[in-house]
Order: C-alpha cells, then structure tokens, then sequence
C-alpha cells in the first residue's frame, strides 16, 4: 500500500511538472497572404536576384444588396382590418467592396517543377486532405485545385504555389534547413 502511494504521488509530481513548464504548442498555420506582393508598375519585383515569381489576379468582389421599400402603407377600416395591404418594391443594387488586382508572390523557379518533385507536392497535399487522387506527377487541374485549397486556406487564393506553401510543404528548403 505505501509503494502504490509513492508512485501515485510521484505521477503526480510528473504530471505537474509538465503542466507547470507547459507543452510547447503547436506552430502557428502559415499566413501566405504576408507574401503578397502588389505593385503599382507592371512586371515582376526586382529583389531578390535570381528569386523566381508568379502572378495572379484576386478577383473583385461584388455586394448585391436587396431590400424591399414601402411604396404605400397598409389601409384599415375603423374596425381595424386590412382593407388595403402595403405595397413594397424591390430594390437592388451592386456595390464594389473589393478591385480586381494583380498580385505577385515568390515562386519555385520552373527547373523545381521535375516529374519527382510534382510528385512529391502532390503527395504532401494527399497526405494532409487536399488530394485525392492517384499521384500522377503531372501539374494537372486536380493538383492545381488542391493546390488552391491549400493555399486559401492560408491565405493566398491561387493555384500557383507559392515558395512559402512549398516549404510549410517540405518540399523545399526553409531558411533555416540552409544554415
């Protein structure tokens, strides 16, 4: 009996210890819209030299905002019964919350897009949802749309890969993989 007190307290002592110094969390999911890079001059950002881009244009957004507005109020007699309802027109309109525009964000360069490495970016979006069907190692729609999913999901609605969902990917080194 004293033993299975000594271990209780000392799992006690673990647990708490752990809890005290806490569990390291999670890292964060990846914000890719913080890669953007929009540009009031055409073509692609200059720096860094020898850094490879892609382009792509969010679409703009459209409001339509409808309503119905009272065109004649309602007629009662003295009893208080409807007589004549209200009338009401539709009225419908379009506002613009957000212009099309053309962003630019870092790329892999196109040498990177070998059969191996299509592969490998369609097995890293399979394996985590976005993929679904055979790898094929081919650029294709399906693996563009996952690609997009992906991305959206983080911030950036393209299916061009980005360089940083490439690395969150694993498929290319990070900043700290070349020291």
């Amino acid at each position: 009996m004293k033993r299975s007190v000594k271990v209780l307290c000392l799992s006690v002592a673990l647990v708490a210890g752990c809890q005290a110094g806490g569990v390291p969390k999670a890292p964060g999911q990846l914000d890719l819209a913080a890669e953007v890079v929009r540009l009031d001059r055409p073509g692609p950002p200059t720096r860094p030299e020898g850094a490879c881009w892609e382009k792509d244009v969010t679409p703009a957004v459209i409001e339509t905002v409808t309503e119905q507005v009272l065109v004649t109020e309602e007629e009662r007699d003295a009893a208080g019964q409807v007589v004549k309802p209200a009338t009401y027109r539709t009225d419908t309109r379009a506002r613009m919350v957000q212009d099309r525009e053309e962003v630019w964000f870092r790329a892999p360069c196109p040498a990177d897009y070998t059969l191996d490495f299509v592969a490998s970016l369609q097995r890293a979006l399979k394996a985590r949802g976005y993929y679904l069907l055979p790898l094929t190692g081919a650029l294709d729609a399906p693996t563009r749309d996952a690609v997009r999913r992906f991305q959206a999901d983080r911030g950036l609605d393209s299916p061009l890969l980005s360089l940083a969902a490439a690395r969150d990917l694993g498929l290319l080194p990070t900043a700290l993989d070349e020291l």
